[in-house]
């Protein structure tokens, strides 16, 4: 984003950003940007805070004052200050399952994630491949192929999407949908039980400790990256 900012500068356009790493954003030097010492995925702070939101927003244009930059402030405010926000994942949660049928759980979690979708204007993580919520059982046969080794892809794969990659992001859109429907059936769960959930009592995150480990099999650095993210 930082750099993205300076080349729409470059073009004329007044541009200022919310920076989540400050290191980042003192290397690539945006003409405006706002640190917010923020955890990933929160970079306006606390879900439904609308209040905290807007001042954070209100924070990052009035950067637009400075003429000349690089400017680059802080933002005085840590709502997370006193939240433990690490998130439990693979490596330190242990599963506890022994089914493998994976599209049946999914299935299962269908009028869950259907209820999320009723309550959030249809708005939805899901869609990272291009797929919609309702082709998530031909997303799990996709993912259940790959990590068997055999011959796996999707129709709305582009044909310049390295498959790896996709498989990455058919990870992501899993995720996503099991974390949705795990909301919509349990709003007041806090986020790291709904991760130990998912890492220590689902199929599904067998199938991504299984993909990552075929992917980190191969001994390719390339392959290797991208395994990074799918179960940690």
């Amino acid at each position: 984003m930082c750099v993205i900012a300076r080349v729409l500068e470059e073009a004329g356009l007044s541009t200022t950003c919310i920076a989540l790493v400050r290191e980042h954003a003192e290397r690539v030097k945006p003409p405006r940007a706002l640190f917010v010492p923020f955890p990933f995925g929160h970079p306006l702070g606390k879900p439904h805070d609308a209040d905290g939101q807007r001042q954070v927003l209100r924070a990052a244009l009035d950067l637009l004052q400075a003429e000349r930059g690089p400017v680059l402030a802080d933002y005085p405010d840590d709502p997370f200050a006193d939240e433990d926000m690490n998130l439990p994942q693979a490596a330190s949660v242990p599963s506890r399952v022994v089914a493998t049928d994976v599209a049946a759980e999914a299935a299962a979690l269908r009028p869950a994630h259907e209820r999320w979708l009723a309550t959030n204007d249809r708005h939805t993580g899901v869609g990272l491949t291009g797929i919609t919520p309702e082709r998530v059982p031909a997303l799990v046969q996709f993912l259940v192929a790959y990590a068997a080794g055999d011959e796996a892809n999707l129709p709305e794969r582009q044909p310049d999407v390295w498959l790896p990659q996709y498989v990455r992001w058919a990870t992501d859109d899993l995720k996503a949908y099991y974390f949705e429907a795990r909301m919509a059936e349990r709003p007041e769960e806090p986020f790291q039980a709904r991760h130990r959930w998912f890492w220590g009592e689902t199929a599904a995150a067998n199938l991504c400790r299984t993909i990552r480990d075929r992917m980190k099999a191969t001994g390719d650095p390339k392959l290797d990256g991208v395994a990074f993210g799918i179960a940690r």
